[in-house]
C-alpha cells in the first residue's frame, strides 16, 4: 500500500515528524517499506503562462514563447516541446533556478533567439518518467507561485507492506484509524452524504450466487462527460499512491480505492443487455479483459454478466466490451462485497494481479458499500457532470461476515503480555480502535467492528492492546522461571545415538523434502493413496512422501550423476498415510530410512572389492536393533513389497508386529529411476521399537553349564528363527542360549530339506544339572520341533 504523507495528514495529523510517523506505522504492525520524495531536488521554479508562442526561425522544432510569470517583465524562452501552444499554464525554471542533477538554468541563446528560463517537463523536476511534454497546469494557478508549494512537493510517499490479516489498511481511512489510536488523537470523520436521485432510471440486478456475492449496488448516472479532466489533486494522489490517471470515471474509482480501501467498477451502460447477473462462469466461456486478453473460464469463476454476455471477473478485472470509452456517455456504477474464498487463487489462475483482486482476496469491509457507491457518485458529479439515479441494493443479510464478540480476560492479556496494562488504558484502546466495550469482573466484552474481520479469538484483542500501547512501552524484565527437569524413560535410546552409529558406519545423513514426485511415488509405492497439496510449489513436489525412499533414492540418482559410485545414505523424518480415523485424515509416523549402493569398502589396495549386499545391510540394522535391546525379538520374514527385489527383501517383525523392510530395491525400478548398480533401503518405524528393556542386575550362577548339540533335518520353506524360537520355548528357563552353528544341503539329504546344527547351553543358578536333567531338556526340545515342523534328529 503506496500513499502520501500529506493525503494521510489530511486525515489525521500529529504533531510527529516523517520519520517518527514511519516508525509509528512498523510497530504497530504496518511495516515501512520505503521512504521517498515524490519529487527531484530543486528550486526557482514558479507557475508561469505561455501568452506568446511562434515558431523559431532557424530550428523547425523549436519554438520561441514569451512567458508570464506574475512580474512585469514577460521572460522569453525557447522550448521544443510538442505540447507547447500559447495559453498554456506551465511549470518556469527562472534564471539561477537549480533542477534535479545539480542543474543550473543560465541565460542563453539557442540558434540565435535568447532563452530566460526553461519550460519544465514532470521528468526534469523528477516527479515522474513522462517527458513526452511540458506540465500543463489548470488556467486558475496562481502565476509566480512556486511549484513545489502549488504542487505541494514538499512530501513523501510511504510504501507499507500490509500483512494478510489487515486488509482494512489498503485504504487511507485505515492507516489513519491506527495512527489516531497510536497517538490518541481523533482523526478527521468519514462524513458522505447520500446523492439525491434526479432519474428514476435503474438496471434490474439478479444474484445466482449469494454465498459468493452477499451484497451488491448498482447505480444508473446518465449524461456524463467522460472526456473531462481529472483535478490536479487527485491525479497527484493517484500518481503518489502508484496509480496512473487514465480518464476521470476510471481515476474516480480508483481514488475510492485508494481512500477506502474499496474496489468499484463503472460499465459502459450501453453495452448492458437488459441487466446484471452475478453467477458463476460456464466451463470454457470466454471473455476479452481489460488488458486485451482473451480468457477461457472454468466454472469455479465468479462473473458479472448481463443476458448475454460475461461484463467482467467479479472482484478481478472488467471487460473491454463493456469499459468506459471515450464515447461513453452512461454508466452503470458496480460497488459490492465478495466473499474473499470466492476471489482467492482466481486472478493468479488466471496470470492476473489487479488492486481489486488484491483487497477482495483479503476482504473489504461488508459494510461500506453504499459509502462507496456515495463517495464515488458525488465526485463524478462533480468532475464529470450528469444526472443520477437511485441505488439498487441487493443485499443477502444472512450471507454477510458477522463482527465477532469476545471476551478478553485480565488473566489472559496479562499472562500473555507480561504486563498488567491499566484498565482504562486497555477500554481507551479497543474503543480507539472501533470496538464497542463493556467492562464487567475483570472481563471486557468486546463487538469488532465490521472492518477489523480478522479480529476473531481472544488473542486478536490481546495483540490489539499490545501493539497500540506500544512494545517499546512494555518494560524489560527478567523472567523467573523454575526449571523442571522433565521425566524422560529409561528404556528410551536418544535420536542422535542411533544417528551417531550410522555416521560411524560411514553413513552420511541426508535432509529431503517431505512433499515428492508423485511419478516416483507411485512407481514405489502403486498400491498406496497420495496425499496431494492443494497449492503445490511444482508438480514434482506435489504429494506427500508416503515413505523417505522417495527422497532418498532422488538423492543417490544426483550424486551418481556426479561420479559418486559408493554411496551410504540415512534420513530421519515424518512419512503421511491417509488413515480416515486419523485426525485430519493423515497418520504421521516417526521413520528412520537409509539406502546404500556401491562397494563395502573404499577403495584401498589391502581392502577386497566386493558389492555391497543384502546381509551388508541386515548387520547395521541390526546394530541399531542392538543398541535399543529388541535385537532378540526381532524376527525376518519373506516380504511381500513391491518396491523390493521378491528374493532379497525382508519385513521386519518384533513382537509379531510388522516395523520396517530392508532388502534389494528391484530390478525394474531401478532402471525406471536411472540408478547404477544394485541399490539396498531399509525402513524403520522408530516409535515401535524405542522402548528398550532396562537391564537389571542378576546373580551370576555359580554351577557348571553344560553344551549339547543336535542335528535336525526340516523343510527349506521352515525359517532358523522359528526353529530357535521352538527351543527356547520348549526348553524353560534351565535353557539359557540356542545357537544355530551349521546349515548342510548335499549328500544323503533331501533337495527340499536341510539340516541344521543347534548348540543348546543349559544352566541352573541353584544346583548342578544332572544327566538325566540335560536328556529332559534336550529331549522336550526335539519333541517340540517334531510336532511343529515334522523335524529328523540326524543321528
Amino acid at each position: 500500500m503506496k500513499f502520501s504523507e500529506s493525503w494521510l495528514r489530511e486525515w489525521i495529523n500529529p504533531e510527529i515528524s516523517s520519520d517518527t510517523l514511519a516508525d509509528q506505522l512498523t510497530m504497530a504492525g504496518l511495516e515501512v517499506d520505503d521512504v521517498e520524495e515524490v519529487a527531484g531536488n530543486f528550486s526557482g521554479v514558479v507557475v508561469g503562462k505561455v501568452v506568446e508562442c511562434k515558431q523559431h526561425p532557424n530550428a523547425d522544432k523549436l519554438r520561441v514563447t514569451k512567458v508570464d510569470i506574475g512580474k512585469p517583465e514577460l521572460l522569453d524562452i525557447v522550448c521544443g516541446a510538442p505540447n507547447c501552444r500559447q495559453g498554456l499554464t506551465v511549470a518556469c525554471a527562472t534564471v539561477g533556478a537549480i533542477l534535479p542533477g545539480d542543474f543550473k538554468i543560465k541565460a542563453a541563446k539557442l540558434r540565435g533567439e535568447p532563452s530566460e528560463g526553461m519550460l519544465c517537463s514532470y521528468s526534469e523536476l523528477g516527479i515522474t518518467d513522462d517527458h513526452n511534454g511540458i506540465i500543463e497546469l489548470p488556467d486558475d494557478a496562481p502565476l509566480g507561485q512556486d511549484i513545489r508549494e502549488y504542487l505541494n512537493l514538499n512530501d513523501v510517499s510511504i510504501d507499507i507492506s500490509v500483512t494478510p490479516n489487515r486488509a482494512d489498511c489498503f485504504g487511507i481511512i485505515g492507516v489513519a484509524r491506527d495512527i489516531s489510536a497510536v497517538n490518541n488523537i481523533p482523526m478527521k470523520s468519514l462524513q458522505v452524504e447520500s446523492v439525491p436521485a434526479t432519474i428514476s432510471d435503474t438496471l434490474s440486478i439478479q444474484i445466482d450466487e449469494p454465498k459468493a456475492a452477499p451484497r451488491y449496488l448498482g447505480r444508473v448516472i446518465k449524461n456524463i462527460n467522460v472526456n473531462a479532466l481529472t483535478p490536479l489533486w487527485m491525479k497527484e494522489k493517484l500518481r503518489r499512491g502508484g496509480i496512473r490517471s487514465i480518464d476521470a470515471v476510471v481515476d474516480i474509482t480508483n481514488f475510492v480505492l485508494l481512500e477506502l480501501g474499496h474496489p468499484m467498477h463503472a460499465f459502459d451502460l450501453a453495452e448492458i443487455e437488459k441487466g446484471i447477473i452475478v453467477r458463476y462462469a460456464r466451463k470454457s466461456e470466454k471473455v476479452v479483459l481489460l488488458n486485451g486478453n482473451e480468457t477461457e473460464l472454468n466454472d469455479q469463476t465468479l462473473v458479472i454478466a448481463d443476458h448475454d454476455k460475461i461484463l467482467a471477473l467479479a472482484g478481478i478485472m472488467g471487460g473491454e466490451k463493456s469499459g468506459v470509452t471515450q464515447s461513453t456517455k452512461d454508466i452503470f456504477l458496480e460497488s459490492a462485497f465478495f466473499a474473499p474464498l470466492a476471489i482467492t487463487g482466481k486472478a493468479r489462475e488466471y496470470g492476473l494481479h489487479t488492486e481489486a483482486s488484491h483487497r477482495y482476496e483479503r476482504g473489504v469491509d461488508p459494510a461500506l458499500q453504499s459509502i462507496a457507491m456515495e463517495r464515488a457518485t458525488q465526485l463524478i458529479l462533480d468532475i464529470c457532470g450528469g444526472q443520477v439515479g437511485p441505488i439498487v441494493d441487493k443485499t443477502s443479510s444472512t450471507e454477510l461476515p458477522k463482527s465477532a464478540n469476545i471476551q478478553l480476560r485480565r488473566n489472559k492479556i496479562d499472562s500473555i503480555i507480561g504486563y498488567t496494562i491499566d484498565t482504562q488504558k486497555i477500554t481507551d484502546i479497543l474503543e480507539r480502535l472501533g470496538c464497542k466495550v463493556n467492562y464487567k469482573n475483570e472481563i471486557w466484552s468486546v463487538e469488532a467492528p465490521s472492518w477489523r474481520f480478522d479480529i476473531q479469538i481472544e488473542e486478536d484483542l490481546v495483540e490489539e492492546v499490545a501493539r497500540i500501547y506500544g512494545y517499546n512501552n512494555i518494560p524489560n524484565a527478567n523472567l523467573n522461571i523454575e526449571s523442571v527437569m522433565q521425566p524422560k524413560p529409561e528404556g528410551q535410546i536418544s535420536l542422535a545415538r542411533i544417528k551417531d552409529l550410522l555416521v560411524d558406519k560411514g553413513y552420511q545423513e541426508a535432509v529431503t523434502y517431505s512433499f515428492v514426485d508423485p511419478k516416483v511415488q507411485q512407481i514405489l509405492h502403486p498400491n498406496l493413496n497420495q496425499i496431494h497439496l492443494p497449492n503445490p510449489i511444482s508438480s514434482e513436489m506435489s504429494v506427500m512422501r508416503l515413505s523417505l525412499w522417495t527422497g532418498l533414492l532422488g538423492t543417490v540418482l544426483y550424486n551418481q550423476n556426479r561420479q559418486q559410485s559408493r554411496i551410504r545414505l540415512f534420513e530421519t523424518g515424518l512419512r503421511f498415510i491417509p488413515d480416515d480415523k486419523s485426525e485430519f485424515g493423515v497418520r504421521q509416523e516417526q521413520m528412520l530410512s537409509g539406502v546404500i549402493t556401491g562397494n563395502l569398502y573404499e577403495e584401498h589396495w589391502t581392502l577386497p572389492k566386493k558389492a555391497v549386499d543384502f546381509y551388508d545391510l541386515k548387520g547395521d540394522i541390526e546394530s541399531i536393533f542392538s543398541i535399543l535391546g529388541c535385537a532378540q525379538d526381532v524376527r525376518y520374514e519373506k516380504s511381500n513389497l513391491s518396491a523390493l527385489h521378491p528374493g532379497q527383501s525382508a519385513a521386519i517383525f518384533v513382537h509379531d508386529e510388522i516395523i520396517g523392510y530392508l532388502g534389494v530395491l528391484h530390478p525394474e525400478i531401478e532402471k525406471k529411476l536411472s540408478l547404477n548398480g544394485k541399490t539396498l533401503v531399509f525402513e524403520i518405524n522408530l516409535a515401535k521399537i524405542n522402548n528398550k528393556k532396562v537391564p537389571s542386575a542378576q546373580d551370576v550362577s555359580k554351577y557348571p553349564s553344560n553344551k549339547r548339540d543336535i542335528a535336525i533335518v526340516v523343510s527349506n520353506t521352515i525359517p532358523a528363527a522359528d526353529i530357535i524360537s521352538e527351543c527356547k520355548k520348549a526348553g524353560g528357563e534351565q535353557l539359557i542360549k540356542v545357537n544355530l552353528f551349521d546349515v548342510y544341503q548335499g549328500d544323503n539329504i533331501k533337495d527340499d530339506e536341510k539340516s541344521l546344527a543347534i548348540s543348546l547351553i543349559l544352566q541352573d543358578k541353584s544346583r548342578t544339572l544332572e544327566e538325566e536333567d540335560i536328556t529332559n531338556i534336550v529331549s522336550r526340545c526335539v519333541t517340540a520341533l517334531q510336532i511343529r515342523f515334522k523335524a529328523l534328529l540326524r543321528e
